[in-house]
């Protein structure tokens, strides 16, 4: 196959992947193994980082449309409830930085990708698809696996392959070393629950971040505003299959985990019926581009960059790469080699900073103690200024 890309895994960062690349005049393949086009999970947030690339391909009017504006940040205590500090968004993230920050549930942003392709027609995907093994060589890459659409088995020396497949990402040994991800030793428990449910004066318009020892809850609005996405991350031992990661969570673990709440927290917790559990895993943050591409194979997403979820990047980045890796691809004076190796240099030392803030996000959001007690000062004192990241959402 002449002048091709052969995307792995029909997830967010593959979609987004094949309609960047669709864009720039590429036609991709995207292989994926489910039989089903899905997405799971529950809801993400997206910064203008990552929203400014969205409208730049045709979709604010879909993201109008499912997702939802918060009007503002606002970080508060777990055990006392006090409002710690408080970034603006809505018209401030318009003003400030050219684009929305939007609240959206995973399943809605895939489905919103996947009906701009299929609309479009700029990319050919392909269910119940697996690759198994590969070989590169002089004449290109040599492709074995299930299910495979003729045509693909053979790339030829000017076309490339992407590893879009996420956290257990198979293409990634054909890149990097095969590691396993890193067990963090925290647990998220997740839901999703009407907005109706919640008692009516704890229903909200923001994102609400509540931090406390050793423990943190985020909690906003989605579906247009008719439903509510709660996370909460404690320190816990992950069950016995990780690649399994979405188990049954047990409420009565939970409180215990989380310990004395404040009764607005306590309450919007309680509205739950069951919660669902993700242990958290990730990567040591990157060390270089050879960690991104290899040849004509690169990684995306978390196949290449899985970073905990305290900066609220991870689907932000994977669609940061997949606009990246469309710019680069198009320079078609270059060989293939060098145009993933050019998206790589351009990407790694982003997506390694997003990584190590999010570790460290975490850890703050997790103090105890007097470092808690400086924390919350800080936070009151600094507010916005603390809480705004300008070197993300001005980005990349």
């Amino acid at each position: 196959m002449e002048n091709s890309i052969i995307i792995v895994g029909a997830g967010i960062g593959g979609l987004a992947a094949a309609l960047a690349c669709g864009q720039a005049g590429v036609r991709p393949q995207v292989l994926e193994r489910a039989d089903k086009f899905s997405e799971v999970g529950a809801g993400i947030q997206m910064g203008p980082n990552v929203t400014r690339i969205l409208q730049a391909w045709g979709l604010a009017d879909d993201l109008k449309q499912v997702g939802f504006e918060p009007h503002h940040l606002k970080a508060r205590d777990t055990q006392t409830g006090q409002v710690l500090g408080t970034l603006r968004l809505g018209q401030r993230s318009l003003d400030t930085y050219g684009a929305p920050y939007v609240t959206i549930h995973r399943a809605d942003l895939h489905r919103v990708l996947l009906q701009k392709i299929m609309r479009s027609g700029i990319a050919e995907l392909h269910l119940d698809s697996e690759v198994q093994a590969l070989q590169q060589d002089a004449d290109g890459i040599h492709i074995r696996g299930t299910n495979l659409p003729s045509g693909v088995t053979d790339v030829s020396q000017h076309g490339a392959m992407v590893g879009a497949d996420g956290l257990w990402s198979a293409t990634r040994q054909f890149v990097v070393s095969p590691t396993d991800p890193r067990i963090t030793g925290l647990i998220a428990y997740r839901a999703l629950i009407p907005m109706l449910s919640v008692p009516e004066k704890l229903r909200l318009q923001d994102v609400n971040v509540w931090v406390g020892p050793s423990v943190h809850a985020v909690l906003y609005p989605v579906q247009s505003g008719e439903f509510l996405n709660l996370v909460v991350v404690v320190q816990g031992r992950p069950p016995a299959h990780l690649d399994h990661w979405d188990h049954a969570g047990n409420k009565e673990e939970l409180e215990r985990a989380m310990g004395p709440v404040h009764a607005d927290l306590r309450d919007m917790l309680a509205a739950v019926p069951a919660w669902r559990l993700w242990p958290l895993c990730d990567r040591p943050p990157l060390q270089g581009p050879h960690e991104m591409a290899k040849g004509r194979i690169a990684l995306l997403g978390d196949a290449a960059h899985p970073m905990r979820p305290f900066l609220a990047q991870g689907a932000g980045m994977a669609i940061e790469d997949a606009a990246e890796l469309a710019r680069s691809w198009v320079r078609a004076d270059l060989p293939v080699q060098e145009r993933l190796q050019m998206y790589a240099q351009t990407r790694w030392a982003r997506n390694a900073q997003v990584q190590q803030r999010s570790i460290r996000n975490g850890q703050i959001f997790h103090l105890q103690g007097p470092l808690r007690w400086g924390r919350n000062v800080a936070m009151k004192l600094l507010g916005e200024p603390l809480m705004d990241v300008p070197w993300l959402y001005a980005g990349p």
